[in-house]
């Protein structure tokens, strides 16, 4: 299985999208930057499916243009004209070469779930590595009309109790993707996420001003 951040050059905001292949090709969010679906065609012919961690309009603004150029099924939580299939918490979806386990994991958005394999964690805004808030370990913003730090704290806890320990890369919807680094002083993943549930514990706001 391989991840392309096809989203890597966008010049505007944008979520990372990501390009799994494998066995099932598989896009995880489509962002908001133009032109998504030719970098998609640099890499694969053929979509298998449109997987959406929630749909905040930084991750779903060009799911038309992919969807006309790719014939692709859409998963999402949440209802959308061009949804195909439903998830909820429990399901599995077959990503790349893994199958993953949809994680409902709301606070971020209402809509919003994880997907959890044996070797990655698609986290879309829930948990990321580093943003401007936070370099190793941070959370979505939760400051929003419809957002709720607490039901984030709540969504990071499932998610720690879901996460095996053979997850070694976490693929988040800003900032980098993190591997886990080898050697017995090296971060995991649940360090990560635990990290940034700590911090989201405090209840402060996660950037100056909110």
């Amino acid at each position: 299985m391989e991840v392309f951040n096809v989203t890597a050059g966008a010049e505007q905001f944008t979520c990372n999208a990501y390009l799994v292949t494998g066995e099932r090709t598989v896009l995880v969010d489509v962002g908001s930057m133009p032109g998504v679906e030719d970098v998609v065609a640099d890499h694969v012919d053929s979509l298998d499916a449109i997987v959406l961690t929630h749909q905040h309009s930084d991750h779903v603004d060009q799911l038309d243009a992919v969807l006309e150029r790719f014939d692709a099924d859409v998963y999402a939580y949440a209802e959308h004209p061009h949804r195909t299939h439903t998830l909820e918490d429990g399901d599995t979806v077959e990503m790349g070469d893994e199958t993953f386990d949809v994680v409902y994991t709301p606070g971020h958005a209402a809509d919003h779930v994880s997907f959890v394999g044996e070797t990655a964690l698609f986290s879309g805004d829930v948990v990321v590595y580093n943003d401007g808030a936070f370099d190793d370990g941070s959370f979505g913003r939760t400051d929003l009309p419809g957002q709720s730090r607490e039901r984030l704290i709540q969504s990071l806890q499932g998610l720690l109790e879901q996460l095996p320990d053979s997850v070694t890369a976490l693929y988040a919807g800003h900032g980098e993707a993190f591997t886990a680094e080898t050697g017995p002083d090296g971060d995991s993943v649940r360090d990560v996420v635990e990290r940034a549930l700590s911090r989201a514990e405090e209840r402060k706001p996660k950037y100056p001003g909110e």
